[in-house]
């Protein structure tokens, strides 16, 4: 069996070119030590994916593989979900994973027409999970009352400039997983003055504070994404850093806001939610 639960820390794997790499990324990350690999189908990178877990020297169950389907165009109709679900699984060459995700609740996503396609795949097998992701708290409400499997994770962007507290709070409140992606904003959090002086003060780099600041909330993982060996060894010291709780309100004082990942069919941009919190 792979791990119980969701290793605090994983490899993400987006990228929008050179997909092939993700098999090599992924071959090195589990050599260092990570035991955590998230992809989606529309990231394009299952099958490279697969293929480095299949030729690393780490047993498939020792890992927990996350992966994400229904987006706003991918697969074109609802009809089309449980063959996007089984179509996970061929390209990443399993015959389950240990969390799958609705990608976006937007396009085709109804919550009454498409989880029940998830449900499935949780009873026959083929996912030991079931996950959102890229959610408002009222769209997670409304999914939880129509999932029959229990949700155990919601994954959204979160870094010390986008802290997400309402979507960490419903996390917490009904005792969830919260994944966090993009938990560097693709670098912005490297310059910001209250990051540099906490990782000052513990001799680390800034990639490492906002992780460790990450990972300091209850029911919080995180999946940076890292294409080195000498970044993946670094972001996974972050999870062994503790910030005391100056270094946490000094990060938590910070009042800039930034989202990375901001599509015109996030849910964000047709809710009231915003970048305040």
């Amino acid at each position: 069996m792979p791990p119980e639960d969701l290793p605090p820390l994983g490899l993400g794997t987006y990228s929008d070119d050179n997909r092939e790499q993700w098999r090599d990324n992924v071959r090195t990350a589990l050599d260092v030590g990570f035991r955590h690999v998230d992809t989606a189908q529309v990231y394009e990178n299952e099958q490279y994916v697969g293929e480095g877990l299949r030729e690393a020297d780490v047993a498939r169950d020792d890992i927990w593989l996350s992966t994400k389907t229904v987006h706003h165009d991918v697969p074109p109709s609802v009809e089309q979900v449980p063959a996007a679900i089984d179509g996970c699984l061929d390209r990443l060459g399993v015959d389950t994973v240990d969390l799958l995700y609705v990608h976006w609740p937007s396009g085709i996503y109804d919550h009454e027409a498409v989880l029940p396609a998830y449900d499935a795949a949780y009873e026959a097998g083929k996912t030991r999970n079931v996950g959102l992701s890229n959610f408002t708290p009222d769209l997670l409400d409304e999914a939880m009352a129509v999932l029959d499997a229990p949700l155990y994770a919601h994954q959204a962007e979160m870094h010390p400039l986008l802290p997400q507290r309402d979507l960490v709070d419903h996390a917490q409140t009904h005792d969830y997983t919260f994944v966090a992606y993009s938990p560097l904003a693709q670098g912005a959090v490297f310059d910001v003055p209250e990051i540099r002086e906490v990782a000052e003060k513990h001799d680390a780099t800034p990639a490492q504070v906002s992780l460790a600041w990450v990972l300091s909330h209850d029911n919080v993982a995180a999946i940076p994404k890292a294409s080195s060996r000498e970044h993946m060894v670094q972001n996974l010291a972050a999870a062994d850093l503790e910030l005391d709780d100056e270094d946490v309100s000094l990060i938590d004082s910070i009042d800039r806001r930034h989202r990375v990942i901001d599509p015109d069919h996030g849910p964000w941009n047709w809710e009231s939610d915003s970048l305040s919190n």
